[in-house]
């Protein structure tokens, strides 16, 4: 199988060899059972998919506690091919750790969100790509993503006082009731009076800012969103759109596409990021441009 160029959403050409052809590939598996969608069976269910497709899983790792592949393990080891079966976290740690490989990496639906899964499949299940995998459907591609001096995000990043939003995600992935409630209040309180972002290019929204900005890779380029709010009821329903990463939802402003974004707190004060969904602690002016990823990603979505 030829690889990829290093441009961005760049494809394998229609003869090459399918990532799930008959000839048996050999496969790691990495799961995580603390994701939305993972637990003993389904990854049982996952690995059999695989071992369908015409995989040989030899290994099976359980991040965090087993520590993400190394390029140089698979390829000591003969690996072609790295899945991932858990949420965006473990997404992201595989996949940037692995820029530089020959091989390619296969991400499966197995956490919350899936942002990325989606991205290369639509909304399909691990069943679902594997036999399109089996029937000689996949092929490498290198999405866009987004580089920042925090490093990759491989679907998108999350600037301003919306940000604090992620603590009452954590409390719901906890169950603390009592710490749901009062980190909501604080949320609100936050979004309503912490300092605002502003997109700093030409005509990009509005000049006393945002709440929440959102900066998404795409083929064209980056694509920002300004989230804001007028009451506190705005602010709420703007808040569970954030903590569903469903930012669509909210109330916002379409704030272009650029090949380079830059934002800014006029207030001079450190923004609250969200890469990937995971806290990043920002500077008071932080610029984000637009990249291949660096590392073959495995895609069975039409285009």
């Amino acid at each position: 199988m030829e690889q990829a160029s290093q441009t961005p959403a760049a494809v394998a050409q229609p003869d090459d060899p399918a990532p799930g052809s008959a000839k048996a590939r050999r496969l790691w598996l990495v799961c995580n059972p603390a994701s939305g969608s993972n637990d003993a069976q389904t990854q049982r269910e996952a690995k059999q998919a695989l071992e369908t497709a015409g995989f040989d899983v030899a290994r099976t790792l359980y991040f965090p506690d087993d520590p993400a592949p190394e390029a140089a393990d698979l390829e000591a080891q003969g690996v072609e091919v790295v899945a991932t079966f858990g949420g965006d976290g473990t997404v992201h740690a595989v996949v940037t750790g692995l820029f530089g490989w020959g091989g390619a990496v296969l991400v499966l639906p197995g956490g919350t969100m899936n942002l990325l899964a989606k991205t290369l499949h639509g909304p399909a299940s691990a069943d679902e790509i594997a036999a399109r995998l089996e029937s000689g459907e996949g092929r490498r591609v290198r999405t866009p993503v987004i580089d920042t001096r925090h490093g990759t995000a491989l679907t998108g990043v999350l600037a301003g006082p919306g940000t604090i939003w992620n603590e009452v995600r954590e409390a719901l992935r906890d169950a603390n009731l009592v710490e749901v409630v009062a980190t909501a209040r604080q949320a609100i309180s936050y979004s309503t009076n912490g300092p605002k972002v502003v997109c700093a290019e030409t005509d990009c929204g509005r000049e006393d800012g945002y709440a929440a900005i959102t900066v998404n890779p795409g083929e064209e380029g980056l694509s920002a969103r300004g989230y804001y709010a007028q009451s506190l009821a705005d602010y709420a329903g703007q808040g569970i759109a954030l903590l569903n990463r469903n930012f669509r939802n909210g109330p916002h402003d379409d704030l272009g596409i650029h090949q380079r974004i830059r934002l800014v707190c006029p207030a001079g004060e450190p923004m609250g990021l969200l890469i990937d969904g995971e806290p990043f602690d920002g500077e008071p002016e932080e610029i984000f441009e637009l990249a291949p990823c660096e590392v073959d990603l495995i895609a069975t979505r039409e285009v």
